[in-house]
């Protein structure tokens, strides 16, 4: 093959990517339109979790601004997440079919399960911080209230309403992204990365680099800490197991 031809098929390699990340982000900005006029009930959703938390303790709550601006912005942001939100999975689809065509048809179907996985997964560690995090988090948050008999001043709770949706969004990527950890560690181990018997040896490092993860990634209380890195623990467990599945199955096709 000459020079110009490899060229040649480089642009075209690079125009198909263009092509294929043009329709992702126009996809994705009449998403954001379409969300923006239902910011409103999207922001009710997210801040549902909150409201159950609050009403259980019997005292009046409500969230506020402290800035002319922050409530708009707050609706672009939450927009803009639940477009990115419904548009992963088309966007995911656009990278299968601009990587499929250089696979050959045992290495597409070997793919294809992660392609479903991800998703799913994404979505369960987005469930898991909205049904069972959060509430527990703000609950944990409240018990510090005090009514000020020994204080002199009541200390209540008024959180804000960027900063909560901003700590909900956040929680709900970094569980959601966490949970990619069995669909990385089964690709590492088809390409030959990584094997049961490394992930076995090395688990002692991975408990602590887990939990100095969850750390960095969540609010500085146990809850969320603790939230987080328990199902990671088990994932990596399971992600041994994938393994050992697919080092039998590559050994039986070899």
């Amino acid at each position: 093959m000459t020079k110009s031809e490899n060229e040649g098929g480089f642009i075209s390699h690079l125009t198909e990517l263009r092509k294929r990340l043009i329709h992702s982000f126009i996809l994705l900005f009449f998403f954001f339109i379409g969300c923006y006029f239902f910011s409103e009930h999207i922001y009710g959703f997210l801040v549902e979790p909150f409201a159950k938390a609050v009403n259980d303790s019997g005292t009046d709550r409500r969230l506020i601004f402290t800035a002319l601006q922050e409530t708009f912005l707050t609706y672009l942001k939450v927009s803009f997440f639940a477009a990115f939100f419904v548009t992963c999975p088309y966007i995911l689809v656009q990278i299968w079919k601009f990587i499929a065509p250089g696979l050959y048809k045992h290495e597409k179907i070997a793919i294809v399960p992660y392609l479903v996985l991800t998703p799913i997964l994404f979505f369960l560690g987005g469930m898991l911080v909205y049904y069972l995090i959060m509430p527990l988090a703000i609950k944990f948050f409240l018990s510090f209230e005090s009514t000020g008999a020994s204080t002199g001043l009541p200390i209540q709770l008024e959180a804000k309403v960027s900063e909560y949706l901003s700590l909900v969004m956040k929680l709900i990527f970094a569980f959601g992204i966490s949970f990619q950890l069995p669909v990385v560690l089964s690709l590492l181990a088809r390409v030959g990365i990584v094997d049961a018997k490394f992930l076995k040896d090395k688990r002692k490092y991975v408990v602590v680099m887990i939990f100095a993860a969850a750390a960095l990634l969540t609010p500085p209380d146990p809850i969320t800490q603790i939230g987080l890195a328990i199902p990671l623990l088990i994932l990596y467990e399971l992600s041994i197991f994938s393994v050992k599945i697919i080092e039998k199955k590559n050994k039986k096709d070899a």
